[in-house]
């Protein structure tokens, strides 16, 4: 798996048996500066792998791009410090497309952002809420209960990273439709899997996902709310709980928000009139 994983030597302890030391796999976790034409826009820690799809996503979330078309492309190059820099992969670089203004100096984020906060080094609380170019609350689709019920099963299935590691969060998307699952994609940070399942629909210009599910291994927060509006997504469904923030912004954006989907129940926290029973 490359650097999305790390071997480590650890000592494993069972109760009642000698010790012993043996090599365990570790989810790999890198910083990643996101630069947009050469400026330093954002560093965020994160699973190496998929990370222009995960710049895209972020570019979307901050609204600084809405459509497949206003990405032009992006590429790594050497870190901090002289054009001779060696290339370590963890510096990238995006050009937009003609036309497309650059993000403003308050996207910029003022401090790093964790694996665990998509949302830290913002300026002010202001700049939080961010408007989204799509209106989730006029989506028609509707999905049937039993069908999302099916869904942490097979999202838990499909992580292969997890299986090896049990150190990494997912994300996925699924057409309501259908229930066919569209992408899939792990990291250390919750928000960075769902930054690089919009990136994904950004590079196959996918802009908005009308009629789909984000389907999410952990929480929901305000943040992840947000992504999914900001990506025109409509129903975002939890295995874990949510937030009070996230349920207001969810309510207020006309969203369908579910939580704790641990078959056979789930809390249906907004919008309910999609889950067919």
């Amino acid at each position: 798996m490359g650097r999305i994983t790390t071997r480590r030597p650890v000592v494993k302890i069972t109760l009642g048996h000698e010790p012993h030391r043996r090599a365990d796999v570790l989810a790999a976790e890198e910083p990643l500066e996101i630069r947009v034409g050469g400026r330093s826009l954002a560093v965020t820690m994160r699973t190496p792998g998929n990370d222009v799809e995960l710049a895209a996503g972020f570019l979307v979330s901050e609204a600084v791009i809405g459509r497949g078309d206003e990405f032009l492309g992006a590429i790594h190059c050497g870190g901090p410090g002289t054009g001779g820099a060696s290339n370590t992969y963890n510096v990238l670089d995006v050009t937009l497309a003609p036309g497309v203004a650059p993000p403003a100096p308050e996207v910029t984020r003022n401090f790093f952002t964790t694996s665990s906060c998509g949302l830290c080094g913002k300026a002010s609380i202001d700049a939080v809420e961010t408007v989204s170019r799509y209106d989730v609350a006029d989506d028609e689709a509707t999905l049937e209960a039993e069908l999302l019920a099916t869904f942490p099963d097979r999202l838990r299935a499909e992580q292969a990273v997890f299986a090896k590691t049990g150190g990494l969060h997912a994300a996925a998307l699924f057409d309501a439709a259908t229930g066919e699952l569209l992408v899939l994609r792990e990291d250390v940070g919750r928000h960075n899997a769902v930054d690089k399942v919009v990136g994904w629909a950004v590079l196959n210009d996918r802009l908005p996902l009308r009629g789909t599910v984000l389907q999410v291994s952990g929480r929901t927060s305000f943040e992840l709310v947000q992504k999914a509006v900001m990506a025109g997504v409509p129903m975002l469904t939890a295995v874990s709980a949510p937030s009070s923030l996230a349920v207001e912004l969810a309510v207020a954006s006309g969203l369908t928000l579910v939580g704790f989907l641990r078959p056979p129940t789930m809390n249906v926290y907004a919008r309910a009139d999609r889950i067919l029973t």
